[in-house]
């Protein structure tokens, strides 16, 4: 009884080790499509994961024609921001206004609007949080040549550029760090043309 005991008990083993590994052992097709799944999660399409950056820009500047940016000058009023800014506010302290958006590809738009003491408009600053290194890239060049076109030639200084017309001050640069990329622009103008107002 003690071989047949042995024999029985050995047979268990190797046919509950051999049932174990066909559990735990992924099919030919189940390997290839984590391959796929991987890959597809790993390397999304440029299409899929930026905004078009020129619309981008035109969203951004909002309606330029009229103002500085979004159709604010410097010296307006609080009230005339509230008014005008088609973003959604996020903060409203004493010294500056700020509001955001969020885009379809996930990217976010913070615009802070710095006021006077008498609560006037005297900086405004826009903070662009992209996906990636080409949506920054792209992002750069079409803000470069919109400026450029508006401006005229720019100072260009390792990740910054600036330009200056009219007493207005533009500044793009290029915040990218690590995985996070993005661009900030800052407006201001001479002291001359707040005190002007």
């Amino acid at each position: 009884m003690t071989y047949f005991t042995t024999l029985k008990n050995t047979l268990v083993l190797v046919l509950l080790a051999f049932a174990l590994g066909n559990c735990t052992s992924k099919t030919k097709d189940e390997q290839e499509a984590t391959v796929t799944d991987s890959a597809a999660l790993a390397n999304p399409s440029t299409e899929e994961l930026n905004s078009d950056q020129s619309a981008l820009l035109l969203e951004i500047l909002g309606n330029s024609s009229e103002g500085v940016f979004r159709g604010i000058t410097f010296g307006d009023p609080l009230s005339k921001v509230k008014a005008t800014e088609t973003f959604e506010m996020f903060e409203d302290v004493a010294d500056h206004v700020g509001f955001t958006k969020e885009t379809e590809k996930l990217e976010t738009i913070d615009i802070q609007y710095f006021l006077t003491a008498d609560k006037r408009v005297n900086k405004i600053t826009v903070d662009v949080y992209l996906n990636s290194p080409d949506a920054t890239k792209q992002l750069w060049n079409a803000g470069k040549t919109h400026f450029t076109e508006t401006y005229e030639a720019p100072k260009e200084k390792d990740k910054t550029v600036t330009w200056n017309k009219n007493a207005i001050h533009v500044t793009m640069e290029d915040v990218s760090e690590g995985k996070d990329y993005g661009l900030k622009f800052q407006f201001t103008p001479d002291k001359n043309v707040l005190a002007a107002k």
